[in-house]
C-alpha cells in the first residue's frame, strides 16, 4: 500500500491547482480516497467525528449485494444450461459459448463451476457497461461543477445490472444508465440531491422505451440460439399465476414446492433479483450496519399482509390473481430485492422514522393492489417504489410538522 501511496502523491501536483490537468482533479480524488481515507480532517469542536461515511456506507451497501451477485451468476448460468437441448450444443454460437467451448466448463446444469462461468459471461460485461458509461458521466458532472466524484454511484452501479434481464443488450445498458445518472440524479444536483431511486430510474427508462426487451410474460433465458432449446418454459411463477384462466391452474402454480424455488430463486428472471434467500441475508447485513431501515423494510411487509388478506378475504370469480396470499407475494418477481435495496435508499426515502412506516407501508400496500388489478402490469415493485419516492418529502413535512403541534400542544399545557 506505500506503494501505491508514493505513486498517488507523486502525481497530486499534475492535479492540483494551477497543475496541467487541474480540471480533472475530481478524477484524481475520487481514485485516492477510493484507496485511502481522506488526508484532511474537521478540527473544530462542533462537528462529530465517527467512522461512517458517505463512501462507507456504500461499500456497506455493496457487500450486503455479493450474495444477490453470485446468485445472479449462478441462476443465469444454470437457467441457460438447463435450457440447452445437449445434443444441440455444437449448434451454439456467439463469442460467450465460444469463451465456454475454450474453457471446457460445459453446459451442465448440475454443474456450479459451468453455471457461475456461463452466467458471469452475461452478467459481467452488463456491469463492466453500467460503470464506464455511468462512471463517465459522474467523472464528467463532477469535473464541470468542480466537486468530488461522489461514491453513491457504486451502488447504483451494482443495483442496475441486477434488475436487468440477461440477455438486455448492451447498447441498452449504456442508455438506460446515462439516462438514470443524468436525468435521475445530476440534474437534480448529484448525490444528495435527487428525490428518485437513479437505478430504478434507468430500468424505467428501458421499461418503458424498450418493453420488447425487459417485460412481457416470457422471461429472458440467456441462450443466443433458439435451435438449442429442447421444449424449454421460461415463464415464472409470476406469469404462471397471471396465466391462470381456472381457480385449479392457480391452485397448481401455488404449490410449496414452487414456493421454495422462488424463495430459494430457481426461476428465471432479472439477473439479480430471483432468490428471496439472497436479499435476505443482505437485509441482515443492512439492518445489523443500521444502513438500511428496517422500519421501512418492515413497513412494506406490512402493507403488503394487509392488502393480500383484504383481497383474499374480498375473493373474485373473474380475477384469479386475487387468491395469491401474501407469502406468496413476498417470493415473486423483485418484491424481496426492492423492499432490502431499493426502498431503503436513504436518498430517496423518507427520513423521519415514523414516516418511514409510512412510506414503507403505502409502498406494501401499491404493489399488491397494482399486480392484482392490473392484468396489464404484474410487477409493480419497481414504478411503486418510484411512485412513493416523489411522496416521500411529503410524508416527512407532515411527520414534522405534526411533531411540532404536539410540542406546542404540550408546552402550552
Amino acid at each position: 500500500m506505500k506503494f501505491v501511496r508514493a505513486i498517488l502523491d507523486k502525481q497530486k501536483k499534475y492535479f492540483e491547482k494551477g497543475g496541467p490537468l487541474e480540471k480533472l482533479y475530481p478524477l484524481y480524488e475520487a481514485s485516492d480516497t477510493f484507496v485511502f481515507t481522506p488526508g484532511h480532517v474537521t478540527k473544530a469542536a462542533s462537528h462529530i467525528r465517527d467512522a461512517i461515511d458517505l463512501k462507507r456506507m456504500m461499500i456497506v451497501v455493496v457487500i450486503a449485494l455479493i450474495p444477490c451477485i453470485f446468485w445472479a451468476m449462478y441462476n443465469t448460468g444454470y437457467q441457460a444450461n438447463r435450457a440447452i437441448d445437449p445434443a444441440k450444443v455444437s449448434e451454439l454460437v456467439g463469442w460467450r459459448h465460444a469463451i465456454l467451448q475454450d474453457l471446457g466448463v460445459g453446459y451442465s446444469a448440475h454443474n456450479i463451476l459451468a453455471c457461475m462461468v456461463h452466467g458471469a459471461l452475461y452478467f459481467l460485461p452488463v456491469l463492466i457497461v453500467t460503470f464506464v458509461v455511468g462512471g463517465a458521466w459522474e467523472v464528467l458532472f463532477a469535473c464541470v461543477r468542480k466537486h468530488e466524484v461522489n461514491e453513491g454511484f457504486l451502488v447504483t452501479g451494482m443495483l442496475f445490472p441486477l434488475v436487468l434481464p440477461p440477455t438486455i443488450p448492451l447498447w441498452q445498458v449504456a442508455l438506460g444508465i446515462s439516462f438514470g445518472v443524468v436525468f435521475g440524479k445530476e440534474v437534480f444536483g448529484g448525490t444528495g440531491m435527487n428525490f428518485l431511486n437513479p437505478a430504478l430510474v434507468s430500468r424505467a427508462f428501458l421499461f418503458f422505451a424498450y418493453p420488447a426487451q425487459i417485460s412481457g410474460d416470457k422471461v429472458w433465458t440467456a441462450v443466443t440460439n433458439g435451435q438449442a432449446v429442447d421444449g424449454f418454459s421460461g415463464a415464472t411463477n409470476l406469469a404462471h399465476i397471471r396465466m391462470a384462466e381456472s381457480a385449479d391452474a392457480v391452485n397448481q402454480a401455488l404449490t410449496w414446492n414452487n414456493w421454495w424455488n422462488g424463495f430459494l430463486g430457481f426461476e428465471p428472471g432479472s439477473m439479480g433479483e430471483t432468490s428471496v434467500l439472497m436479499c435476505v441475508l443482505g437485509a441482515a447485513l443492512l439492518i445489523l450496519t443500521q444502513v438500511g431501515s428496517w422500519r421501512t423494510m418492515a413497513g412494506v411487509a406490512l402493507g403488503t399482509v394487509l392488502m393480500s388478506v383484504f383481497f383474499n378475504m374480498i375473493g373474485s370469480e373473474t380475477n384469479l390473481f386475487f387468491r395469491v396470499p401474501f407469502w406468496w407475494h413476498m417470493v415473486l418477481g423483485g418484491w424481496a430485492f426492492g423492499t432490502v435495496f431499493m426502498a431503503t435508499d436513504p436518498v430517496s426515502s423518507a427520513f423521519t422514522e415514523k414516516g418511514k412506516w409510512i412510506y414503507g407501508f403505502c409502498i406494501g400496500l401499491m404493489v399488491t393492489l397494482i399486480r392484482v388489478v392490473n392484468p396489464a402490469y404484474p410487477e409493480a415493485m419497481m414504478l411503486s417504489i418510484l411512485f412513493m419516492n416523489m411522496f416521500a418529502p411529503l410524508i416527512d413535512y407532515y411527520v414534522v410538522k405534526a411533531n411540532i403541534q404536539r410540542r406546542l400542544v404540550r408546552n402550552a399545557a
